[in-house]
């Protein structure tokens, strides 16, 4: 019989060296208040820029936009088909079919 390896689907948890210093960026938003585009979207933003070697980032509100965004600058259109895995959320083939191209579900 095979060994069967199990990869945990998603981790959420944190560790006690991590717990900190996440608690102080979120105490730090709330001290100032701004949730929405505050320092430390700009601080991402240079540093993922920086991190891909590019001159800006832009950062997004969720994920659905991120994956818009991202097919948008690659050009897809009208007419383009784009492979997408099967097991993936709906905003996957939504940000496909928002920009007028087929998804196309590979396995």
């Amino acid at each position: 019989m095979p060994t069967v390896l199990r990869v945990p689907f998603l981790d959420l948890s944190l560790s006690e060296q991590e717990r900190p210093k996440v608690l102080e960026a979120i105490n730090r938003v709330f001290e100032h208040g701004r949730f929405i585009l505050g320092p430390e979207v700009s601080a991402f933003e240079e540093k993922m820029a920086a991190f891909v070697g590019r001159k800006y980032g832009v950062g997004v509100s969720s994920g659905s936009d991120a994956l818009l965004l991202s097919l948008k600058c690659a050009g897809v259109g009208p007419g383009d088909e784009v492979i997408l895995p099967c097991l993936s959320w709906i905003a996957t083939a939504n940000a496909v079919a928002l920009l007028g191209a087929t998804p196309v579900f590979a396995d």
